[in-house]
């Protein structure tokens, strides 16, 4: 799971980052899990976009940022001092933060949703296959990793259960939204 230091108003908190689907993600903050649902497929840096956390929605105005340097977030109108710093998972895989907006993406075909699919959140290589059918896993366990554009991205069950189905093997390409495994 990737792991941030961030300042706020000079206050440092630890914040742990889990996708659960599209557009849903688990966050730790200080070890304190929150759910995370973005409102939009895609968020581009310098417009507003809203976010749902524990059911409660937030407006975000995120200008570009250099991760370098201490830059400013607006939270409902209200402007907090941010610094991000960059960190290193468990496994000693680089996480990373956008520093810039992300160009417009073509959209991508889905395939047809499967209970308890774990997909894709990006095109890349997979560097390592952790687990095998018929495991048994917890929420938030790393499943495999994914190489795209030079960075290893950690891949998390979303929920706890037993893996019904491993769709990759190590050196294998997927795509945005292919199904790499369900768990059940």
């Amino acid at each position: 799971m990737p792991t941030y230091e961030i300042c706020i108003d000079g206050k440092p908190r630890k914040v742990e980052i889990a996708k659960n689907g599209q557009n849903s993600f688990t966050v730790k903050v200080d070890g304190k899990p929150v759910t995370v649902q973005m409102q939009t497929d895609r968020v581009t840096l310098e417009k507003p976009f809203s976010l749902s956390i524990d059911g409660r929605t937030y407006q975000i105005e995120l200008p570009a940022f250099d991760q370098k340097k201490p830059f400013q977030v607006r939270v409902d109108g209200t402007a907090f001092k941010a610094e991000l710093k960059m960190s290193t998972t468990k496994t000693g895989l680089t996480s990373f933060a956008p520093t810039h907006s992300a160009p417009a993406r073509k959209p991508v075909a889905r395939e047809q949703a499967v209970e308890g699919a774990v997909t894709a959140p990006m095109t890349g290589k997979i560097v390592l296959v952790k687990v095998k059918k018929g495991d048994q896993v917890r929420a938030n366990q790393v499943l495999c990793v994914i190489e795209a554009m030079k960075m290893e991205n950690e891949i998390c069950a979303p929920k706890a259960g037993s893996i019904q189905q491993v769709n990759v093997t190590e050196g294998s390409s997927v795509s945005e939204g292919d199904t790499l495994l369900v768990i059940g």
